[in-house]
């Protein structure tokens, strides 16, 4: 791997973005792309918003009236991804994650905001990579 931008964005005002979350998120999208063995630079958008944000890109895009916790929009199929001439990297896409949400599943599920926030970006990555949800998230190239 020959590194990852990751452009990060907070759209939402619900909640402030703990110090720290923009550098983890940052890391684990590296650090998927280095245990996946991706090859040349790679660029990702990240997006923080809130449920009513999430909702209605849930119900654009996947025609489901709720709030999710995150949605990905991978910009590749079958390992073939856009490539930005003017950067030298291929873009992957978007990751859209709900920060009222990951809220609170952290809550729920006994453990950190850093970890939800973590865990969300993981799993949204491997998405961007071409994963889906059969039994577990599994390859689909």
């Amino acid at each position: 791997m020959d590194g990852v931008k990751v452009a990060i964005s907070n759209r939402q005002k619900a909640v402030k973005i703990p110090t720290g979350i923009r550098l983890l998120v940052r890391r684990c999208c590296s650090a998927v792309l280095t245990q996946e063995e991706f090859q040349g630079a790679a660029e990702v958008s990240v997006s923080f918003v809130d449920n009513e944000q999430i909702r209605e890109l849930n119900h654009e895009f996947r025609d489901k009236d709720t709030a999710t916790d995150v949605l990905s929009f991978p910009l590749g199929e079958n390992g073939v991804y856009d490539y930005n001439n003017e950067t030298g990297a291929y873009m992957l896409g978007d990751i859209v994650i709900s920060v009222e949400r990951a809220i609170e599943q952290a809550q729920m599920y006994g453990h950190s905001l850093r970890r939800e926030i973590g865990f969300l970006t993981v799993h949204s990555m491997l998405h961007l990579l071409g994963y889906d949800h059969e039994g577990a998230l599994k390859h689909c190239v």
